[in-house]
């Protein structure tokens, strides 16, 4: 009987930074997504505190950070998925960032405007780092199937 050996490399596991920034990041994102929707006004007093309170909105968001937090868990263990997952949480958090820039003295207390800008900022740069990372990792485990990249 022969034996049967697949085609495609085993794809590399990430590397403990890529693997811990992604699990930090989407139980983050999935912690947040549930406290939004759950409690979406508690959300706002504590958290989220810039003009009216509308609760369907703050739902509405709670399912983006959901989207956001489970993708970036699930690239944990499809490797295909980390270089675009991060791309698009660091793109999220950086319109994220601008849109918290551009409110920046509307929160109350004033401090949480600066507080959050400057969080999400620093957020964003760790993202746009852990996706670097995680590409030279793709890079350097060779092409994929049919000698495209990974």
């Amino acid at each position: 009987m022969a034996a049967t050996h697949s085609l495609q490399p085993a794809e590399t596991p990430a590397s403990p930074v890529v693997t811990v920034g992604l699990a930090a990041f989407g139980l983050a994102e999935v912690a947040i997504g549930i406290v939004q929707g759950a409690a979406p006004h508690a959300f706002y007093t504590a958290i989220g505190p810039f003009g009216p309170y509308n609760a369907h909105y703050a739902r509405d968001v709670a399912t983006f950070e959901l989207a956001i937090g489970i993708s970036l868990l699930v690239a944990i263990a499809r490797p295909s998925w980390r270089v675009p997952v991060l791309g698009v949480a660091a793109l999220q958090f950086a319109l994220h960032s601008l849109n918290h820039l551009l409110d920046i003295g509307n929160a109350h207390p004033v401090w949480t405007g600066y507080f959050d800008f400057a969080s999400l900022a620093i957020a964003t740069v760790a993202l746009v780092l852990l996706m670097r990372v995680a590409a030279l990792e793709r890079d350097s485990s060779g092409p994929g199937p049919g000698g495209r990249p990974r």
